[in-house]
């Protein structure tokens, strides 16, 4: 018996080591900025081979509004969450 829940525990703190990588993945600059320079390449090809404009300037358009976005939606999130919680 001591096994079987000797194995639960290493599962769940195997699990919560995922969880806790992957939060730490979804608030990383990395990622965000990993994003935004996509996000800037997709478009400025976009604009450029698909709408035959100069794109370099208005690429910077959504993927600045992508960067700000995570700022915003992590205040957001804190206040649902302290609302949610009573706070």
């Amino acid at each position: 018996m001591s096994t079987s829940i000797e194995d639960r525990v290493a599962k769940i703190e195997a699990r919560n080591k995922r969880v806790e990588d992957d939060k730490a993945w979804e608030i990383s600059w990395t990622r965000r900025i990993s994003i935004f320079l996509l996000t800037y390449i997709i478009v400025a090809f976009y604009l450029r081979f698909v709408v035959h404009i100069d794109p370099w300037i208005n690429a910077l358009v959504p993927a600045i509004g992508f960067m700000l976005s995570t700022f915003t939606i992590n205040l957001l999130k804190k206040e649902w969450i302290n609302r949610r919680r009573g706070n």
